[in-house]
């Protein structure tokens, strides 16, 4: 009998240990990050262009004010001049007493869940600290390992095939697992890793008084203070749509295989490590 030998691209690993390590550090970041980073909106819940706060022109605005209803308060959100009505969600929900409370977000969005800026702002900070860390470590690891480009930067051969891989997605029609990310998911996680989240760190640090006076061209590169916590808030909300489609590819493509797959690494069959 001729001895079975091992094929070495038949079963490789789809996850090294550095990329699953900085993924599930990544997943505890974002949890907190998102709801303390609402806390701290919620202590002047609007949005600016420029240096200074223009007080009658916001960007964005979330409010209350009083209406001849149960609870005495309308929730409102205005996007530029046009408002929508917002009760009962954003900028008037029910608290703890379960009557209505004029919050811009409500308290179970938020961490750590009352009205306490300076604990959102401790929240907050500690956690976005370690969410530059471990990306800094994720960055290193990709560009050493050349997972960065090779893996994730689209290709001019991904750009012709956007719009047959866009009508297989509405089709429910996935890619094979084969190791290999498709031009949608080059897009998606190369547009998160090296446009969203850079944007997300540096407007943060252009909005800190103390990296102010270190490096002044963050602020500069926004266009002032209050057009980076704009970009603060868009790349953030940008980012929680990427997790929400995200985790809707991992449960329509199998969700044990890819729980599995980023905990032990997992094992795809016919192609190379794709980290």
């Amino acid at each position: 009998m001729t001895p079975l030998r091992h094929d070495a691209r038949s079963a490789t690993r789809r996850h090294s240990l550095t990329v699953r390590i900085t993924h599930w550090v990544n997943v505890l970041c974002i949890i907190f990050l998102l709801p303390s980073g609402l806390q701290i909106f919620n202590a002047h819940p609007a949005l600016y262009l420029g240096e200074i706060s223009d007080f009658d022109n916001p960007v964005l605005a979330i409010s209350a004010e009083p209406a001849p209803n149960a609870d005495g308060l309308r929730g409102f959100v205005t996007l530029g001049d046009v408002s929508f009505t917002t009760t009962g969600l954003l900028g008037a929900s029910k608290g703890p007493s379960d009557t209505l409370q004029q919050r811009a977000f409500p308290s179970w969005s938020t961490l750590p869940g009352d009205n306490n800026l300076a604990e959102g702002r401790r929240w907050h900070f500690f956690f976005a600290w370690l969410f530059v860390l471990n990306g800094a470590i994720y960055l290193i690891h990709g560009l050493a390992s050349r997972h960065a480009f090779r893996n994730l930067a689209p290709t001019l051969t991904d750009l012709k095939r956007i719009g047959a891989d866009i009508r297989d997605h509405l089709r429910l029609r996935f890619h094979p697992d084969n190791g290999k990310y498709g031009p949608l998911q080059k897009l998606a996680y190369f547009g998160i890793a090296f446009l969203v989240l850079p944007v997300i760190v540096v407007s943060g640090w252009a909005m800190s008084p103390g990296m102010n006076a270190a490096f002044p061209w963050m602020v500069d590169i926004f266009g002032g203070r209050q057009s980076a916590r704009t970009m603060h808030f868009v790349a953030a909300f940008l980012l929680v749509l990427f997790i929400v489609v995200h985790l809707a590819m991992v449960v329509l493509t199998g969700p044990l295989r890819g729980l599995r797959a980023m905990v032990t690494g997992g094992q795809t069959k016919g192609a190379a490590n794709v980290e």
